[in-house]
């Protein structure tokens, strides 16, 4: 009795799917150029394998049953799996990237990121793309580490690495808000140090591997919450739970409903340059995958995009504290 795995092999499984559409083992025969004595023993020869009766033949039709109809419906699922593996194989064949790893840091806007994911995947192309969300350092530490292989929000300091290459998307202001309950919010203004150091601070925990990691906006002494994103930041500053600093992008909305009151600091400006980076050399160059994303992300709307329509994301993620 053959295997399973052996009964279910393509060519099976058109035969059984021909026999189904034509509807008798005589006329799926015919359009095959098969012996119909040839077509019923390779038909049993699967359904001895699975051990289930695959058609009624108690009638001149052949009438798929249910474990017929289930294995139909699976050998379609099946069959296009096949065909897309054999499009990846060629494709990875001349060059492509199996998987490509963006490291998005919390300045990123989501919606933005998943268009351009979106596009991507329009191309067909064989590269899986994989996205894993950072912040502060742990954002450029993924690509260093290798465990990227495109980091998207790095904030661009002038210092160059061996075969690191950067490219600008754009600054991105941080302004310090409460909210209107918070006890910040009938302060004078400005507020100094002293005045915003006994109120809690919310802080978004950088992802860089402990003892490398960096902490903004933190007063000496001053109480810190501490959450893991910049959605949790921005619904615990909303909520009253703490101050702190945000992008101007990601606040604006709430600013404009009064849920966020924007206070002038004594504290220095926060205006960051922000870009994307990626590592290239001689012996290895971008890939397709990598390059089209390269091409997209010089695109002024798009890198304007990515650091400023946080509108219509469900969950825009930014920096720090």
């Amino acid at each position: 009795m053959p295997h399973p795995r052996h009964a279910l092999s393509p060519d099976n499984l058109h035969l059984i799917g021909t026999v189904a559409r034509c509807g008798s083992l005589a006329a799926a025969a015919r359009e095959l150029g098969m012996v119909p004595s040839a077509l019923t023993y390779r038909v049993r020869q699967v359904e001895d394998a699975l051990d289930v009766l695959l058609f009624d033949r108690r009638s001149r039709r052949a009438t798929l049953t249910r474990a017929g109809q289930e294995l139909l419906r699976a050998s379609e699922h099946l069959l296009r799996e096949l065909d897309a593996v054999a499009l990846r194989v060629r494709r990875i064949a001349t060059g492509w990237e199996p998987e490509l790893t963006l490291a998005a840091d919390a300045v990123i806007a989501s919606a933005p990121l998943f268009d351009l994911c979106h596009d991507f995947y329009a191309l067909q192309a064989p590269t899986r793309l994989r996205l894993r969300t950072e912040t502060l350092s742990g954002t450029l530490e993924a690509l260093l580490s290798g465990q990227a292989d495109l980091a998207l929000g790095v904030a661009l300091d002038g210092s160059g690495l061996p075969g690191l290459h950067s490219g600008f998307l754009g600054e991105v202001e941080f302004v310090f808000v409460v909210a209107q309950q918070h006890a910040l919010a009938s302060a004078p203004e400005p507020l100094t140090p002293a005045a915003i150091q006994p109120h809690r601070v919310v802080a978004v925990a950088d992802t860089a591997p402990a003892g490398r990691g960096q902490s903004v906006g933190l007063l000496p002494g001053q109480e810190v919450f501490t959450v893991p994103t910049m959605q949790h930041k921005l619904a615990a500053q909303l909520r009253g739970l703490g101050c702190g600093a945000l992008p101007l992008p990601l606040v604006q909305g709430h600013l404009h409903s009064g849920a966020l009151l924007r206070k002038r600091t004594t504290l220095p400006a926060r205006v960051h340059r922000i870009g994307y980076a990626w590592r290239s050399s001689a012996a290895s160059a971008p890939g397709p995958a990598l390059q089209w994303w390269l091409q997209r992300l010089a695109n002024p709307a798009s890198a304007s995009a990515l650091l400023h329509h946080f509108a219509d994301s469900p969950a825009g993620e930014a920096q720090n504290g």
